[in-house]
């Protein structure tokens, strides 16, 4: 299916508390530009990125003055967080685009129902960047996995700071002093980075996944791998960890109460799509914890892999702390915007073109990542979940 337009994409500034990121830097606007597109760009949109207004102008963006105006403009809006109320104008941003705007952003579909439904009234195409498929064609498009390995770097990072001792041995004149041990559950993009990055501070590392096939990532970083012997099916045919039977969840728990006795700190990464992440570690095996232990739950944004976990906060239960931190790739917000404009560049060469855009719904990657178009829901995973029998 071909729809075309005259293509304006609008850069908003983001109005998610605490999000320092923005959609589209300096250099992929002006390819953008070359491509035959204009860009608008909201004053201080990359104000938080360190990207001055000046640098937009410079690379071929219009800057305008407000979030009225250039939603009002817009034919094609890039975000980053999903839609929401813009308290200083008592607005949502949804009402202020135009009907039939285009619009590319986080959206979550499967945790926004309503959202989904109001973005289809408004007869919205939208795209969310979290169903880009894992597939070797869209990996330049995944802006999951781009800001995963930040939030596993910046895991990490906090462990090493809130953790009363080194992290690598040390030899002095006072002593030997033996590193840090450290768990990390979960191998995807994020733990992976982790256990790279806890290595290259000096720590000992182990990992532990559901999934066998991570084995040998996990162990190419020097980190041991600690597997949980399960017969069902553990992975999606995208590479996701499924959720799996409580025989087998039992199995993975009592695996890891026996090794977080002995870990300086544990980093949790594991999180199903569209599902509440597993609790993984129970109060229990918090108390059983070394005094002066961390978890690091970057799990926290979909429940938390630690029961005692607090988006946000940090708990101290028994001398071992507890960290839940938010939207850690907006920490490094610089690199993360160059990050996800690369993705959202890459994802708009698919079908923005000499200023139209041609939306061919039968590609995998826009199939995938389309949730609404024409009035209708058009992600078949989320419509299921609209279903009655689905909310029933």
């Amino acid at each position: 299916m071909l729809q075309e337009c005259v293509v304006k994409i609008a850069v908003p500034r983001e109005i998610a508390p605490g999000e320092r990121r923005v959609a589209l830097v300096p250099q992929s606007i002006g390819k953008l530009k070359t491509a035959g597109n204009d860009v608008l760009v909201e004053a201080g949109a990359g104000a938080e990125s360190l990207i001055p207004d000046k640098a937009f102008a410079d690379a071929g963006a219009v800057i305008v003055p407000n979030a009225a105006e250039i939603y009002k403009s817009a034919d094609l809006v890039v975000k980053v967080q999903r839609p929401m109320v813009n308290k200083h104008l008592n607005a949502h941003e949804l009402d202020m685009m135009r009907e039939g705007t285009a619009l590319i952003a986080f959206i979550y579909p499967a945790t926004n129902l309503d959202l989904v439904q109001k973005l289809a009234a408004r007869k919205v195409t939208s795209f969310s960047m979290d169903t880009i498929p894992r597939t070797a064609r869209a990996q330049s498009m995944d802006a999951l996995s781009s800001m995963a390995s930040i939030a596993g770097y910046r895991a990490a990072l906090i462990a090493a700071e809130s953790l009363a001792k080194f992290f690598p041995m040390m030899v002095t004149a006072a002593g030997t002093i033996a590193p840090a041990k450290g768990l990390v559950l979960g191998a995807g993009v994020a733990g992976l980075q982790a256990i790279a990055t806890a290595r290259r501070l000096g720590a000992v590392v182990s990992a532990c996944d559901v999934r066998p096939a991570v084995k040998e990532q996990v162990e190419s970083l020097g980190a041991t791998f600690l597997q949980v012997q399960l017969t069902e099916q553990t992975e999606t045919a995208g590479g996701y960890a499924k959720e799996l039977s409580k025989e087998s969840q039992d199995k993975a728990r009592q695996l890891i109460a026996n090794a977080v006795k002995e870990m300086d700190f544990v980093i949790t990464t594991a999180a199903i799509p569209g599902r509440k992440a597993p609790i993984l570690i129970d109060a229990d095996m918090v108390r059983d914890m070394k005094p002066g232990a961390v978890i690091v739950d970057i799990a926290v944004e979909t429940g938390g892999n630690c029961a005692l976990t607090k988006a946000g906060e940090t708990v101290v239960v028994d001398n071992v702390s507890v960290v839940g931190p938010l939207n850690l790739a907006s920490s490094l917000s610089t690199h993360a915007s160059q990050m996800y404009a690369r993705n959202i560049s890459n994802l708009l060469a698919l079908f923005v073109k000499k200023g139209l855009m041609e939306l061919n719904l039968a590609d995998d990657i826009i199939k995938g990542c389309c949730i609404t178009h024409a009035g209708a829901i058009a992600h078949e995973p989320t419509a299921a979940l609209l279903k009655p029998s689905a909310k029933s």
